[in-house]
């Protein structure tokens, strides 16, 4: 199976989650889009530490950290559909996104388009802050619009309880996972929520 992580917006915690779930499911990452460097696959290297998990290419890598159609543009690449091939993937595959649901890779098509090509299940990732309940479920419609498989939506920040059960009640989305703030972001805290996702993904 391969889950697609998408996110409410840029700097969400797509890394992290993407780190916490190559952990708990013994799965391989995929980032099939970087802009900007470091990249996101050496922070998922780190995060991780030690594992079997394989760690496959970018199909595309830029240097400037913007929307990849205006990276590619400083970088005269235009970013073609066809160009995107899964990875021949044993284990579980996580693919994280670039930016949230609706950021262009060209005139025509959008990071989600990905999601539906890989026919991938999407976690969503919602950072908690003021007007993250708009963007949280703008972000949902436009996977049901897309008639995308959502397995779940996974909080990241501050807790807010109702903020939490306002989303959860309109998209009827199950909580697979809560990331409260950490002073850092090592392999021990990876493996601490790894093991909180997946008591509640068996559960």
């Amino acid at each position: 199976m391969n889950y697609f992580i998408t996110a409410v917006g840029t700097d969400s915690g797509k890394t992290v989650v993407s780190s916490i779930l190559c952990k708990a499911l013994h799965a391989d990452y995929w980032k099939p889009v970087q802009v900007g460097l470091p990249s996101d696959s050496e922070t998922v290297q780190y995060l991780i530490g030690k594992t079997n998990a394989t760690i496959y290419p970018e199909t595309y890598i830029f240097k400037t950290a913007a929307s990849p159609h205006a990276a590619a543009a400083l970088e005269n690449v235009n970013i073609k559909m066809e160009n995107f091939v899964i990875p021949p993937y044993k284990n579980d595959l996580i693919i994280e996104g670039a930016g949230g649901c609706l950021v262009p890779l060209n005139d025509n098509d959008f990071v989600i388009d990905l999601a539906a090509k890989f026919q991938s299940q999407v976690i969503l990732v919602s950072n908690l802050y003021l007007g993250s309940i708009n963007h949280t479920l703008l972000s949902f419609e436009t996977l049901r619009h897309r008639n995308l498989q959502v397995k779940g939506i996974i909080f990241n920040g501050l807790p807010n309880v109702e903020s939490e059960r306002i989303i959860l009640h309109h998209t009827k989305l199950p909580c697979l996972l809560r990331i409260e703030p950490e002073k850092y972001m090592n392999e021990s805290i990876v493996q601490k929520y790894a093991k909180k996702f997946i008591e509640k993904w068996n559960g």
